[in-house]
């Protein structure tokens, strides 16, 4: 596949029904469709806990939507960094030899506040912290904090993910 169209934002009709909650509670993804469960997916949020200010390490509450969608078609593994795949495939070897990345894989959907104040605008917004729903190694493990605030996903499950959800999908992360 073009690297190129690989790191291009899709964009595509919102579905009016679609949503996705993220419990930090739970640490958990729910997919919904007018309110029916699509699939649940245990997740890794901030080891910092919630919070909206930049700089802060913590996951932003609130209503969100996906502002863009990257990766499509990359393979299971692929390293993104910048938003960019840099053509390696995550490997234990690879983490040995970068011990200080903090690992993006396979696929990003970028999350955009909806509320000013809150998660939009200023030091709390959400895209210009570069907050994501993002694949991360197997071996990290789900259903416990650990992020630096995103939402850290198995690469399978955000492939899955990627695929059922266009841009636009709103987005609500809580307690």
């Amino acid at each position: 596949m073009d690297s190129a169209r690989a790191i291009q934002p899709t964009r595509t009709r919102p579905h009016p029904g679609l949503s996705i909650e993220v419990s930090l509670r739970e640490q958990s993804l729910r997919l919904s469709d007018d309110g029916e469960t699509l699939a649940v997916y245990a997740v890794s949020t901030a080891l910092n806990g919630p919070g909206e200010h930049e700089g802060s390490g913590c996951t932003p509450r609130g209503r969100h939507c996906i502002r863009a969608r990257i990766g499509g078609g990359l393979a299971p593994g692929a390293v993104l960094v910048a938003r960019r795949p840099t053509g390696e495939i995550w490997s234990p070897e690879l983490a040995r030899l970068h011990p200080e990345r903090d690992w993006i894989l396979s696929r990003i959907l970028w999350l955009s506040g909806l509320e000013p104040g809150r998660n939009r605008l200023g030091d709390v917004d959400s895209m210009r912290r570069f907050i994501y729903i993002h694949g991360t190694p197997d071996t990290e493990p789900m259903g416990v904090p650990r992020s630096q605030g995103c939402v850290r996903m198995r690469n399978a499950d955000v492939i899955a993910l990627f695929d059922r959800v266009p841009v636009g999908t709103e987005v609500r992360i809580g307690e």
